[in-house]
């Protein structure tokens, strides 16, 4: 299972986004504490819609609770600090059964500096123009989720549409 770990997140809509997309490509969400915002915001509610009675989603009072409660030795970090980028990282390698946990932080300040430090081997960057920080938070989670499920070969998604049916256009 692919896991989503947003570190002290700040922007309701952004969760709420990344909320959508942990329950459309299976992913379990974990949050850690503390949030900028409450669980029942409105804008946390429009941006993930209904997706979130479906999602797989665990809240953690810190790091370190997140981190006793899941070890794995694949835990990757998105940062601007990191030297690699998701592509450079085997994914398909990792036996199917094996946890692979994907930090992304807080939009201000990212995740704590002392938490990458010791994990520099598994921290990433996207590629991006020189003059641009970052990305949007939830674009990120997208972008790396995809990542790992592409290497994976999408396993357990549907390449078809199914709610109107696969051949839905040609009937139109």
């Amino acid at each position: 299972m692919i896991h989503i770990v947003l570190f002290e997140p700040e922007i309701p809509g952004n969760t709420g986004n990344i909320i959508r997309t942990s329950m459309a490509f299976n992913c379990k969400l974990h949050l850690i504490e503390p949030l900028g915002f409450s669980l029942d915001e409105k804008h946390l509610r429009r941006s993930g819609m209904d997706y979130i009675k479906d999602a797989d989603i665990e809240i953690h009072p810190n790091w370190e609770d997140f981190d006793m409660k899941n070890p794995s030795k694949y835990k990757y970090f998105m940062t601007r600090y990191g030297k690699k980028t998701p592509s450079e990282f085997d994914f398909a390698f990792i036996d199917e059964n094996e946890e692979i946990y994907l930090v992304l932080g807080k939009e201000s300040t990212g995740i704590d500096k002392q938490i990458l430090k010791n994990h520099l081997d598994t921290c990433m960057r996207l590629p991006m123009v020189e003059n641009a920080r970052s990305l949007n938070l939830s674009n990120c989670a997208a972008i790396i989720v995809y990542e790992v499920l592409r290497q994976r070969g999408y396993p357990g998604l549907s390449g078809v549409e199914v709610l109107k049916g696969s051949d839905f256009l040609e009937r139109q």
